[in-house]
Parts: structure tokens; C-alpha cells; sequence
């Protein structure tokens, strides 16, 4: 592999950073982040290392889901902003070499979309068949609902026209009919708009929920294959931007997230989150036993050499926990959330990761340094780089989407506006803004965001950990997890303890020999080796990185 690559294929070793606008500074005052203070903020994004930037929904939207029921696919939410200021953030994040993504929403809109409120005035309105109807009472569709909280049925009886509309998520939230080519025509529209201002791919919501067939649009003349819209939507943003990239929301099983990727002509999406990893990761954790992470990366399938999958240890919607057992998944609720108001939908956590860890600094840098090392583009949630906290208090999801947290003072430096007008209160006690924030960490040496800022870079150093060829290393001790990513003559070796007790290791390297040198990437000091092996003592929650390499080459470090 030539090194020029990963400029063209950038997403394979990038870092993701995930915020919500209306939540990380509000410039102007008023108790609402905003794309000025964004603007403001693009030169610390960049000081930490970020390389792309994915902007949660900031369209026009009645907010009654936290911006994803959209009014206007076309607009920006006057709250925050306007498109001036947003090509501002784009231009700046440019200039600092950050890639800018946008949520793109196509299963849904607000009830309050223009096209929604035409369509249910009449049923041979010429919107009518942007959504999906029926005549005839629906079925029990309980067990198809995504909130189970609120809603109970996948339909809801619209009383002026006396049929049922479709939504897959909140009644609020009609699903746009992907049968009506009128409909995808609108979509590729969209996508070409956000592109031509500026935007570099986009974070693609809801994937699962593209497929329209007799079970959930009620009538098979309706049916749509997602594959088949992802490959068209995919060949428009190659041919209007050949450098922009589709990340997927595909919590599905792993064969079924191979088609999404395009299957061996890695033609749909080149990214997607590893729900299964990410969920595995958090088992492993709990037991402090790597079985269930080896389990899952082994699992994984083969994909195109450009495709990638986005690893993370939390994002803006409840942790998810649906793809363990039953009891894996109490096993995790009982480590990480054993209290019901941590718990969400009977499936997930409503918590970020450092108070899941008990607030211990050691196994919260290691399960850091366990992302950054596994075969993947680690993607980050803001304030995860100073170790926020969440908000129990708050209601679902809206627990881990808190203002972020800059200073020591009123509102976390966010707002300067009085508390009550904040858009969401900031995080109460010991990991609110009197012991969690930006400025503090900024200047120690020793903080978490230091640490963060030291992982991010030698990350970005090791283009194996993107591009290279996985392996794991067995161990006889279940807490260790070790592993090696190898590129042509080089590999970065990688080794965790998920335990709490100390564990001396025989760490064997496959190629290590008298032409070669084994590298400690944070101290930068050659290793002493044996013949093959290397003796590693790892502290509870220790870890290493190394990279094999030529002996006396010119690969940096």
C-alpha cells in the first residue's frame, strides 16, 4: 500500500467526532449551541486531532426527537444558525483538515413537513403517495415498534382521511414512501445539495428501516430494496463528489451488514458501525475476560479493501445491548447499570462510559486505548475526550446529550445564558463542570484529554490499525487481549489487560528476529526481545502498543 491512499480512502484512518450543534457553545447567549460558537470551537477540534467532524441533524425541526423529525431536508434550524454560518464551519473545518459529514435522514420527516401536511389532506393530493397508507386496520405490530416506551403499533389513524399512516418510529414521524421514484428523485436531490455546499458524506440513519415489504408497509406493490436505493444513492455522491464517503447506522447481524457494504463490489456504504464489536466490548469488560471480543472480530466478515467499520465505545442514542442473550446482557446491566433508571427500553444503558467504569482512570484510558487499536476508525462522542458524564435525570436518550463542558463556571463555559434557559441542563454533581471540563485538562500533562490528545496522534501515526491485516495473538491468560495489524513490512502489536490485577506475559511476535525491532509507540524506546517473544508486564488495565519494523528503518515512530 502506498501511503498516498489513505488521502484518497481518508476514511480508513480518520478519527470521527460526533456532537449535536444546539449542545457543544452557544456564542450569542441564549442558552442554545450555535453554529458561530461551532465556528469558534473547529480550532480545538482540530489541536485535539480530530479529522472528521459529524454534525448531528441541525435542519428545521419541531424537536420533539432532538432534531430528527425534519421539517426542511434543505434548511438550517434558525436556533442555530443560518447557511452562511454553516459554510463557515465548513470552510474553517477544511482548513484545518477536517472532513465534514451531516446526518442524512431519508426514513422519516416531521408530521410537520409541508409534504406531510398535503398528504393527509386529501387522499388524491399529489403528496399522498410520498408516505405509505392503508385503508384497512392493521395488524398487532406491537413487537415491530422501536420505542416500546411510547408507542405500541407501527400505524396511527389519521381521522381526517380515515387511513392508517406508516411510521417505524414515533407517530410524529411518518415514513417517506421509497416506492414513489418522485420520492428517491427528492432524496438524490438532497444529498447533491448538502454536497455541493460543502459537505464531505454523510452519517446515514436508520438503514434497517429502508426496506418497505408486505410485513411493515402492508402491501407488497410497496416493497423496496434498500441494496438496490443504497447503490443508486452511493453513484450519485461518486459521481457529484468522488471523494465523499456514506457512513451507516446497520445494527444488524454480520452477513447481512456485508450485503449494506456492497458484498465483494463494495458499491453501497463504505463505513458502518460494529454494533456487534462495540456490544461484545462491553461483555468483555464486565467479565474482564477478552472471550467475547475475540469471538466478534473473528466473527466479522471479509469486506472491500475501501470499506471500514466505524468502532466506538458510546453515541448519542441509548448503549445498545440487542445483540447479546438475555443473560449476557443482564451480566452487563449488572456491571455497568445494575439500577433501572440507567436502563432504557429494556435492552440498552442511558449512561456514558466513565461512570460505568466506576470513574477508575486506569480501565477508562485502557478502554480507550482498546478502541484506537481495534481494526476500525475509531469514532468519538463529545466530551468523551474529558470524561463526561450523564445526566440520569434526564429522560431516554436525552441523558447522554448534555451541554459540553468547557470551564469551571455557570453552565460549563457552554452558555452564558441564565440555567433555565439552557437547551438541556448541564451534568449535576461529580462529573458536572466543577470536576469535568475542558479547560482544567487543557493544562495537565496527566488528565484524560491529555491522554486523549497523545492517543489520537500516535493513532493517526499507525495506518496498520486502518489498513492492515488483522490477527489476533492467543494467550493463555482469558483476561489478555492481544492482537497485531500488519502492512506490508511493518505491524502495530497491541496487547490490553481487562483485568484488575497485574499479569506478566510471554508476548510471542511472529517475525521478530535479528533484522527486526520491536518499538514502544509511547515511549518511543526499543523493546528488549527474546527469540520471537517479548516478556510484558501489564499493570490492572495496562496496555502496550508496539510496531515491528525493519531494524533501523525510517518509519516514524
Amino acid at each position: 500500500m502506498q501511503i498516498t491512499e489513505t488521502s484518497d480512502v481518508w476514511w480508513k484512518t480518520a478519527v470521527v467526532y460526533c456532537l449535536d450543534v444546539e449542545t457543544f457553545y452557544d456564542l450569542d447567549g441564549n442558552g442554545i449551541g450555535d453554529l458561530s460558537g461551532l465556528a469558534e470551537r473547529i480550532d480545538y477540534l482540530a489541536e485535539l486531532g480530530v479529522t472528521c467532524l459529524w454534525l448531528m441533524p441541525f435542519y428545521p425541526t419541531p424537536d420533539r426527537d432532538d432534531g430528527y423529525d425534519i421539517v426542511d431536508f434543505y434548511g438550517v434550524d434558525p436556533r442555530l444558525g443560518n447557511h452562511g454560518q454553516l459554510v463557515e464551519v465548513l470552510r474553517t473545518a477544511h482548513d484545518r483538515g477536517i472532513n465534514v459529514i451531516a446526518d442524512l435522514v431519508v426514513n422519516h420527516t416531521s408530521d410537520q413537513h409541508p409534504w406531510f401536511k398535503a398528504s393527509r389532506r386529501s387522499k388524491d393530493n399529489p403528496f399522498r403517495d410520498y408516505y405509505v397508507w392503508r385503508d384497512t386496520e392493521p395488524p398487532d405490530t406491537s413487537k415491530l415498534v422501536v420505542f416500546p416506551d411510547k408507542e405500541d403499533s407501527i400505524w396511527e389513524l389519521d381521522e381526517r382521511t380515515g387511513e392508517w399512516y406508516l411510521h417505524n418510529f414515533y407517530k410524529h414521524q411518518p415514513d417517506l414512501n421509497l416506492a414513489n421514484p418522485r420520492v428517491v428523485e427528492e432524496i438524490l436531490r438532497i444529498v447533491g445539495f448538502w454536497l455541493e455546499l460543502g459537505f464531505d458524506g454523510f452519517r446515514v440513519d436508520g438503514i434497517p428501516f429502508l426496506e418497505q415489504n408486505a410485513d411493515n408497509a402492508g402491501d407488497p406493490a410497496l416493497a423496496v430494496d434498500p441494496h438496490q436505493l443504497m447503490r443508486r444513492i452511493r453513484a450519485f455522491v461518486n459521481r457529484r463528489a468522488g471523494h465523499a464517503m456514506m457512513l451507516g447506522e446497520v445494527n444488524l447481524p454480520h452477513p447481512q451488514q456485508r450485503e449494506f457494504f456492497g458484498g465483494d463490489a463494495g458499491n453501497e456504504l463504505q463505513m458502518q458501525f460494529d454494533f456487534i464489536g462495540m456490544q461484545a466490548t462491553y461483555l468483555a469488560l464486565a467479565r474482564g475476560d477478552a472471550a467475547p471480543l475475540v469471538e466478534a472480530l473473528q466473527a466479522r466478515p471479509e469486506i472491500h479493501r475501501t470499506c471500514q467499520w466505524a468502532t466506538f465505545l458510546r453515541n448519542h442514542d441509548e448503549l445498545t445491548l440487542d445483540k447479546l442473550s438475555d443473560t449476557e446482557r443482564e451480566e452487563v446491566f449488572a456491571a455497568f447499570g445494575p439500577d433501572p433508571e440507567m436502563q432504557l427500553f429494556a435492552r440498552g444503558l442511558k449512561r456514558r462510559l466513565p461512570p460505568m467504569m466506576g470513574g477508575d482512570p486506569r480501565r477508562i484510558r485502557m478502554a480507550y486505548s482498546l478502541l484506537f487499536t481495534l481494526p476500525g476508525t475509531p469514532t468519538l462522542y463529545y466530551g468523551e475526550e474529558i470524561g463526561m458524564g450523564e445526566d440520569l435525570a434526564a429522560e431516554g436518550r436525552m441523558a447522554v446529550r448534555t451541554p459540553m463542558q468547557w470551564t469551571s463556571g455557570r453552565n460549563g463555559g457552554f452558555s452564558s445564558a441564565a440555567p433555565r434557559k439552557l437547551v438541556q441542563r448541564v451534568v449535576p454533581d461529580g462529573y458536572g463542570p466543577a470536576h469535568v471540563n475542558v479547560a482544567d485538562q487543557r493544562r495537565d500533562a496527566d488528565s484524560l484529554w491529555s491522554y486523549m490528545r497523545t492517543l489520537i496522534g500516535t493513532y493517526r501515526m499507525c495506518p496498520e490499525l486502518g489498513w492492515g491485516e488483522f490477527s489476533l495473538i492467543e494467550q493463555p491468560d482469558s483476561r489478555v487481549f492481544a492482537h497485531r495489524c500488519d502492512l506490508d513490512d511493518v505491524a502495530v502489536v497491541a496487547v490490553h489487560n481487562l483485568g484488575a490485577d497485574a499479569v506478566v506475559l510471554d508476548l510471542p511476535v511472529d517475525g521478530l528476529d535479528e533484522t527486526r525491532e520491536l518499538v514502544d509507540l509511547f515511549s518511543q524506546a526499543e523493546v528488549a526481545t527474546g527469540a520471537g517473544s517479548v516478556e510484558v508486564s501489564l499493570e490492572g488495565y495496562g496496555f502496550r502498543w508496539y510496531r515491528l519494523r525493519p531494524h533501523g528503518g525510517l518509519h516514524l515512530p
